[in-house]
């Protein structure tokens, strides 16, 4: 999982952010499994094999804890998208190459897939994940003329909304071509945006970086 702060400078910082980093790992374990959050303190404390007391000193509340889970995960999300569309400078090829990744992401992060469909529609304009990284490829594609619309903002609710669909039909329906609907759905939002049909038609039919 990804980490946003230096690594623990000595023994006792590194204990406290492993143990911190169970506790998160649990909650988003608890999250993916029944997406119930009314679990007990103690019962969250044994599945991240830490001791009851250790939870107060890292978390406040469940909900605190439970809001870091869903920080997490989207921020592996995130850092998983941006490792893969490294060199790719086309800000519609960015966004089908996001589409065909998270398609692929159902199979290679199950858990983390079914977090982003059961808490990702409240996340879509926040500040972590892969919102700012998909509102930057909306703003550069509009600043550029590549995209014709004028709010990046209302963009990437469209987008956003889309995205999570996807991830919905991948996980209801694993019996469908994943990577032939998300280039569907893909170019579907690229013509949103103002793509012509034919370019939307062959950036979203490029070949993909592989996901590891």
């Amino acid at each position: 999982m990804p980490t946003t702060s230096a690594p623990p400078k000595n023994r006792f910082e590194r204990r406290r952010a492993e143990t911190r980093q169970a506790l998160v790992r649990a909650a988003r374990q608890i999250l993916a499994e029944t997406g119930d959050t009314s679990a007990s303190i103690q019962a969250i404390a044994e599945r991240a094999d830490v001791g009851f007391g250790s939870f107060y000193n890292h978390f406040e509340s469940k909900t605190e804890l439970f809001d870091a889970a869903v920080t997490d995960a989207l921020d592996e999300f995130g850092v998983v998208i941006d490792e893969r569309v490294q060199g790719i400078d086309d800000p519609a090829e960015l966004v089908a190459a996001g589409f065909r990744l998270t398609a692929q992401m159902a199979d290679s992060h199950p858990e983390l897939m079914r977090i982003l469909r059961d808490r990702g529609l409240a996340q879509i304009h926040t500040a972590r994940g892969l919102a700012p990284r998909a509102l930057r490829d909306l703003e550069t594609g509009i600043a550029s003329g590549r995209f014709a619309c004028t709010n990046p903002t209302t963009a990437l609710s469209a987008l956003g909304g889309t995205l999570l669909s996807l991830v919905a039909l991948r996980l209801a329906r694993p019996d469908l071509d994943g990577d032939e609907a998300a280039s569907d759905l893909a170019e579907m939002v690229l013509r949103m945006l103002g793509v012509p049909p034919d370019d939307a038609h062959q950036v979203t039919r490029r070949p993909l970086p592989n996901l590891s």
